[in-house]
């Protein structure tokens, strides 16, 4: 009988042993799960950092550019997006480029294009470089659907003529894009809603609407 009760006390200690055992593992795998999700959060905090010092780098370096060259447009300190409008470069209702619309480019694209190729680290934080055509509300919207595409394409054709450093990398980079009235004035026919847009869409972003890719292939 003694033995017995020694037999399963024995037994009683072995299991709380194993169980205190149990219980530490699953603590210390809490804990190296705990430490790798901070060092994972860290990384990521680093990482958008990172990407956010690097789009303002690029933003106010074209800014600066721009401003020094006395071009008079400017990107959006937070977007990026730099709009030209058509009087600069189209005749009203026309898509064909005018003289003055050719001289803005050959001034504006090179500038352009070193700042966002000035290293192989910026340039990757652009994934595309986006022609987009807007228009105001004056007219049909099948009209103005058409012709801010043909805008957005008769830009991107007489880049592809211009010789400027990084040009095949610009190119692989853009895309082309028509939209309308869609973004104009609800209200009334403006005259500031008749543009070419250039836009950035920076790593990660999600790309919104649905635009026409331009590979050199696709510039007519």
């Amino acid at each position: 009988m003694l033995s017995s009760l020694r037999t399963q006390h024995i037994d009683e200690i072995d299991d709380s042993g194993a169980w205190l055992s149990i219980g530490d593992l699953m603590s210390a795998l809490l804990m190296i799960f705990a430490l790798l999700l901070i060092s994972a959060l860290v990384q990521i905090s680093e990482s958008q950092e990172s990407s956010k010092n690097k789009r303002i780098l690029i933003i106010q370096g074209i800014n600066k550019a721009l401003n020094e060259a006395n071009i008079e447009v400017e990107a959006d300190p937070v977007t990026g997006d730099i709009s030209i409008l058509d009087s600069v470069l189209f005749e009203q209702g026309d898509y064909t480029l005018k003289d003055s619309g050719k001289t803005f480019l050959d001034k504006f694209i090179p500038i352009y294009s070193n700042v966002v190729f000035q290293s192989e680290d910026i340039a990757e934080e652009v994934s595309r470089i986006i022609v987009e055509g807007h228009s105001s509300r004056e007219g049909g919207f099948s009209y103005n659907m058409e012709l801010s595409v043909k805008r957005a394409n008769s830009v991107s054709y007489y880049i592809y003529n211009m010789d400027f450093d990084k040009k095949q990398e610009f190119f692989d980079k853009t895309l082309l894009a028509g939209r309308g009235p869609l973004d104009a004035d609800k209200n009334s026919d403006n005259a500031a809603d008749r543009k070419v847009m250039f836009r950035f869409q920076f790593k990660g972003q999600e790309l919104l609407g649905s635009f026409e890719q331009s590979g050199l292939k696709n510039v007519e």
